[in-house]
């Protein structure tokens, strides 16, 4: 591995020991883009990557608010506007209650990489709160976001940083967010925040979007192979906006997700997820968002308790859409010895760097990287932005021709940026080198700072 790479990956496992997430994500990007930095000595002139690796800023703030008794809580808010050489800070907003700095600060250097990739004018950002929205009223979810929004307002703006929405933060969250946000600065600045609700400058299908993207992408990976979509079993881990896109569309393209889990365990249903199902499936995440064997109890088929459903081997995708760290070595031993040819990583970082590299190893089995797979949903964001500043409504169907041209292009660039260094078909690498160069070039040329 080039010095200058070695060196860097070890000054922030010495600085950021303690933030064992983003010291993962870190290593994994750079040492796929070691190949790049060889070639370009001048980016160690001019430190370029010890500069890439440190967030620009990140704030920390206490959020303060009351629940329905009486009783104040005081829980911690974030925002990390990580790198924003292309465009401004973009990137979601995590209510939940594992945040901490290290998680926010992988989730904005990913976020660099993964707006990069859409060729999109968006820099890189994360935030969120320990809070932990479950269990919650809404009257109670809107006095914490409007404590949250009371502290994060200063700092954010249309041409600033635009957050959206992530776990724990969908449209209703958005809604009140950003009505504080209209309450303190008394003007309508709909560019913002992203996600928000249709009825006030959100876009069409902005909640499936990522999911959707995951599919296309999916669909480039199998035209690749000289496959297609069609009768292709899926499973999958989650099932919020990202699975539910997943499910949707690719019952649209007719394929079909026979699996997938939740907190509680898996459910196998092998006619899929389809017709109606998909309107259960909003219904029962909304009752209860922590089990899903009440699918299984209302279809009659198979519910396993505290497992996930890696290693089954009836299927032909194994697509984990959840949470970081969901697939750990043993996992992925498991999902290896299925057959299964393909692994598309949908959540940001599910796959822990020894079982990614495992993974990548198997000479049967193709992977794709999460920074490329779910950029579809910061996509939609960026059109959202677009629709914003121009005061346009596209419809559905325009949006999602758009998404669907936007991971057609993600998947060639991570292509085309392998196979220019001699790497094969290596989506991993070639998403990281891809979305690499465009924010070195901006760094650059931008000067020292």
């Amino acid at each position: 591995m080039n010095a200058y790479v070695q060196s860097v990956i070890e000054n922030v496992r010495k600085k950021h020991g303690n933030e064992p997430e983003f010291v993962q994500t870190v290593e994994e990007v750079l040492t796929s883009v070691a190949p790049m930095v060889d070639k370009h000595p001048e980016y160690e002139k001019a430190d370029l990557l010890n500069r890439m690796v440190e967030p620009e800023r990140m704030f920390t703030f206490r959020v303060v608010w009351t629940d329905d008794n009486g009783q104040t809580h005081t829980n911690i808010g974030y925002r990390c506007q990580f790198n924003g050489a292309i465009g401004p800070y973009k990137g979601g907003l995590r209510f939940q209650p594992n945040v901490t700095p290290s998680i926010i600060k992988f989730l904005g250097f990913e976020q660099t990489f993964k707006n990069s990739l859409t060729g999109l004018p968006m820099g890189g950002g994360k935030g969120g709160s320990d809070f932990d929205p479950a269990g919650k009223s809404d009257a109670e979810i809107m006095r914490f976001c409007q404590s949250f929004m009371s502290a994060l307002y200063r700092y954010i703006g249309p041409d600033i940083d635009v957050p959206a929405g992530d776990m724990g933060v969908g449209g209703r969250e958005i809604g009140y967010l950003y009505g504080q946000y209209r309450r303190l600065k008394g003007v309508w600045e709909n560019g913002v925040l992203t996600g928000k609700g249709f009825s006030y400058g959100g876009s069409l299908i902005r909640p499936e979007a990522t999911g959707y993207g995951a599919i296309y992408y999916l669909q480039e990976v199998l035209a690749h192979e000289g496959d297609t979509i069609e009768g292709k079993r899926i499973a999958i881990s989650g099932y919020g906006n990202v699975g539910w896109g997943i499910m949707k569309k690719a019952a649209e393209l007719g394929a079909k997700v026979t699996y997938f889990a939740g907190p509680d365990g898996y459910i196998h249903d092998p006619d899929g997820v389809v017709g109606e199902k998909l309107d259960y499936i909003l219904e029962m995440r909304a009752k209860d968002p922590m089990h899903c064997k009440p699918y299984a109890d209302k279809y009659g088929v198979e519910f396993v308790p505290g497992e996930k459903c890696w290693g089954v081997k009836d299927v032909d995708v194994y697509m984990p859409a959840a949470t970081q760290n969901d697939v750990r070595m043993e996992q992925a031993e498991k999902i290896a010895a299925s057959g299964v040819k393909y692994y598309i990583e949908v959540a940001n970082m599910p796959t822990t760097n020894d079982a990614l590299d495992f993974l990548r190893g198997q000479k049967h089995m193709i992977v794709a990287p999460s920074k490329a797979v779910n950029a579809g949903g910061v996509a939609v964001s960026g059109l959202e932005m677009s629709q914003n500043s121009e005061r346009l409504v596209w419809t559905a169907e325009e949006v999602d021709e758009k998404l669907k041209g936007i991971m057609k292009v993600i998947h060639q660039m991570s292509v085309d940026a392998a196979e220019e260094y001699g790497l094969g078909y290596d989506l991993v690498a070639g998403a990281n080198l891809a979305g690499f160069k465009k924010v070195a070039e901006a760094m650059m040329e931008q000067g020292i700072f």
